[in-house]
């Protein structure tokens, strides 16, 4: 890395840690910073060389305000001030709604089948790009699964620009300015990680996928968690590449 030393990870919940990122930055010899604001860690002072990186959570930003997470406002508005500074931030599913958010943009209730129901998005799929995108376009030379875990949709603010998007949620994947990238989808999960969600996050599961769900993700998971990690770690190499600047 040439500029970017220090990766500061805001975090929201023990089992949504940064994953194949901390790997990758300290491969890197990064300085990693995680900061827990469910625990109520202070947000961090940011001065140049940080890049931000905002991890996933089941809280969402429709409970900005709400006395069970007193903290999402704050980071909602740290995150706005950040994006005034053009610091490098790169958001993941609540992260990346988060991000959105404060520049402008909003969330709803994902939606699927006729008539629509609330539905979340719960396993691996194929993402596919915008034809118009030219840095991510070798990634997108073959399939791509990644591995969804949301129940909103990002509804992108004007300055946005889609990158990528999968058969039932356009809002995939996004960059706003040169600076900052959203991805409603995770691509930093182990297959520990996910063992863990889908132990824990088992209504949720069940939800999305019916009583067999966890099944369902656990033969998921054996097809395409060892499949896709060169792929994984190849975007997080080209979205740490973009943002060094």
């Amino acid at each position: 890395m040439k500029t970017i030393r220090r990766l500061l990870v805001l975090q929201h919940l023990a089992i949504e840690g940064p994953g194949l990122f901390e790997q990758f930055a300290k491969e890197r010899d990064l300085k990693i910073e995680i900061i827990r604001l469910d625990n109520k860690n202070d947000l961090p002072k940011t001065k140049k060389g940080d890049l931000i990186l905002i991890m996933g959570g089941p809280m969402g930003v429709k409970d900005i305000g709400r006395d069970s997470y007193p903290w999402l406002k704050l980071e909602r508005d740290f995150i706005k001030k950040e994006l005034e500074n053009e610091r490098p931030i790169i958001g993941v599913c609540l992260g990346a709604q988060l991000l959105a958010n404060a520049a402008g943009g909003d969330v709803e209730i994902l939606k699927y089948g006729s008539p629509p129901r609330a539905l979340p998005e719960i396993g691996w799929s194929q993402i596919y790009i915008d034809k118009s995108n030219k840095d991510f376009k070798t990634l997108f030379e073959e399939p791509f699964h990644v591995l969804h875990w949301h129940g909103d949709r990002i509804l992108l603010p004007n300055k946005a620009v889609l990158i990528a998007s999968s058969e039932r949620c356009k809002e995939q994947f996004f960059r706003i300015g040169n600076f900052a990238y959203g991805l409603q989808f995770h691509i930093e999960t182990t297959g520990v990680m996910i063992n863990k969600w889908i132990k824990e996050d088992k209504e949720f599961v069940l939800k999305g996928l019916g009583s067999n769900g966890q099944e369902i993700l656990k033969e998921e998971n054996k097809k395409y968690i060892d499949k896709t990690f060169f792929k994984r770690k190849f975007l997080i190499s080209k979205l740490f590449e973009l943002l060094d600047n």
